[in-house]
């Protein structure tokens, strides 16, 4: 099994690459996804987000009010910690066990070829997680395309877009933990062709692990 860290500045494409990568036969552990589902209804982590936070970060509905909540944990650093407590380890455990499943399936020989794992995960650079990882893949673009996108994409204003990458890594901080760059200021068809390259490079690294 080859372990993949996936990431890239907003308004890159790592989206959009780890659609390509799922739909070629990876594995994609996707963290935002995850985070999302522990603090479903119903779920220890929503409760334990509550009894940090108290019922005023809830819908009417019982649903997590992430606005409100957003509202509170970034503006104060002690309280984006004290929920990160929460909701960081959890995602790990996840993410672990999505893991192993891959690797009992690769062992059952449930699988063609040897898995490979893809942690979509957008703060590698931020948080010093590359070495978690067997290779990580950086999909970059250039500021000037970023910002076009965001604009474009999700109705951003240049202010908004500017603020929003300047608080990530600098380009040069992810490609400096880069083992493989998917370049993504071209098209759709040309991202598809690279995705496909590397894919199959990842096969042929994943392939000696297998015993």
């Amino acid at each position: 099994m080859l372990k993949v860290g996936l990431t890239g500045g907003i308004g890159a494409g790592k989206s959009e690459v780890s659609r390509l990568l799922d739909s070629l036969g990876a594995v994609i552990v996707d963290a935002d996804k995850i985070a999302r589902e522990v603090v479903e209804p119903g779920t220890p982590g929503l409760a334990a987000v509550v009894e940090e936070f108290g019922t005023e970060i809830l819908t009417p509905q019982g649903t997590l009010d992430r606005p409100k909540l957003g509202s509170v944990v970034f503006a104060d650093s002690d309280r984006l910690a004290a929920l990160n407590a929460i909701v960081h380890p959890l995602v790990g455990e996840r993410s672990a066990e999505l893991e192993q499943e891959a690797a009992e399936a690769e062992q059952a020989g449930g699988q063609e070829s040897p898995a490979v794992v893809v942690h979509d995960v957008p703060l590698i650079a931020e948080n010093g997680l590359a070495p978690l990882y067997d290779l990580v893949l950086v999909v970059d673009a250039s500021p000037g395309t970023q910002l076009e996108r965001l604009k474009r994409a999700r109705g951003m204003s240049q202010e908004e877009a500017a603020a929003r990458m300047a608080a990530q890594a600098t380009r040069a901080e992810r490609l400096a933990v880069a083992d493989i760059v998917i370049d993504n200021d071209g098209t759709l068809e040309a991202l598809e062709t690279r995705v496909r390259e590397v894919w199959d490079e990842l096969r042929r690294r994943a392939a000696p692990s297998r015993s």
